[in-house]
């Protein structure tokens, strides 16, 4: 599935990237050559990284609601 539709990242090379680079969103896009452009990917792409890292937050950081399980 794509996460990002202006870059065309799908999801899951945003979980490889995210176990292989440090840090948020906007650094695991530089990472792979992109930029974001829209910025309607970013929470949802920064939740992915948590995840993909074993680091879910258990309140997901832009709603206040609980974070979904995986």
């Amino acid at each position: 599935m794509f996460i990002c539709i202006c870059n065309a990242i799908r999801e899951c090379e945003l979980r490889a990237a995210a176990r292989e680079h440090a840090g948020d969103a906007d650094a695991v896009y530089e990472q792979l050559g992109k930029r974001p452009q829209c910025g309607s990917c970013l929470d949802e792409a920064t939740l992915i990284l948590l995840e993909a890292r074993g680091e879910v937050p258990e309140v997901a950081p832009t709603t206040g609601q609980p974070a979904l399980s995986v």
